[in-house]
């Protein structure tokens, strides 16, 4: 995954909160623009356990996360702490400009 520079950053996050007028609604602005620009679903190794992650929620008090599933089972993994398959994932700059207003 290629490095984003900090300017780069910046504007992901401008843009994603740019109507926002508190952190609650800034979270919200996340959500959507990952929603609307991460592919999924896509696989990915968690633990040396493949996962697929289905879709992306924003759960109350855990923030944005990665809905991952394998059989049966189903995690909600932080989608900071999500581990991104290599090549990148089309939309995972969203990601990485969460991850920066998170701090």
């Amino acid at each position: 995954m290629a490095r984003r520079s900090r300017a780069e950053l910046d504007a992901l996050v401008a843009e994603a909160i740019v109507d926002a007028y508190d952190e609650h609604e800034q979270l919200s602005g996340f959500h959507v623009m990952l929603e609307e620009h991460l592919s999924v679903p896509f696989t990915t190794i968690v633990l040396g356990v493949e996962v697929t992650v289905k879709k992306i929620d924003l759960l109350p008090g855990s923030g944005i996360v990665a809905i991952c599933t394998r059989g049966p089972h189903r995690q909600a993994i932080g989608i900071c702490d999500l581990p991104l398959p290599t090549p990148s994932q089309e939309g995972s700059e969203w990601i990485d400009a969460y991850s920066h207003w998170v701090g």
